[in-house]
């Protein structure tokens, strides 16, 4: 997450809207609330409990090496029609989307 704060104002230029979603119950391992108490982020947050956002991408991994009913790192830029414009399905849960290609998707939605 704290990857795109530095991006906040070239996103909020860009008319976009960050969202974070995270496959996890509030009192799960990872313990979001008190992450997000240690480390703020400007944009909003999506607690994706009962799993309903992560199976309608696609993005639920039932089972992996380093996984378990939990959800594969992604990052979607979705258009205001809600069409998927661009998506990175990271390969295991530290492989994150290059930030470039994000941006640059932005862009693109971004010039029309």
């Amino acid at each position: 997450m704290a990857q795109f704060e530095p991006l906040k104002n070239e996103i909020e230029h860009l008319k976009a809207q960050l969202v974070y979603v995270v496959a996890e119950k509030a009192g799960g391992i990872w313990k979001p609330a008190k992450f997000l108490k240690k480390h703020p982020i400007s944009f909003p947050f999506l607690l994706d409990e009962d799993r309903s956002v992560t199976k309608a991408y696609g993005l639920f991994n039932r089972l992996a090496v380093d996984a378990i009913n939990i959800a594969r790192t992604a990052t979607l830029v979705i258009d205001s029609g809600g069409t998927v414009r661009y998506i990175y399905r990271g390969e295991n849960q530290t492989d994150r989307a290059p930030l470039e290609q994000v941006m640059e998707a932005l862009r693109k939605l971004a010039a029309g």
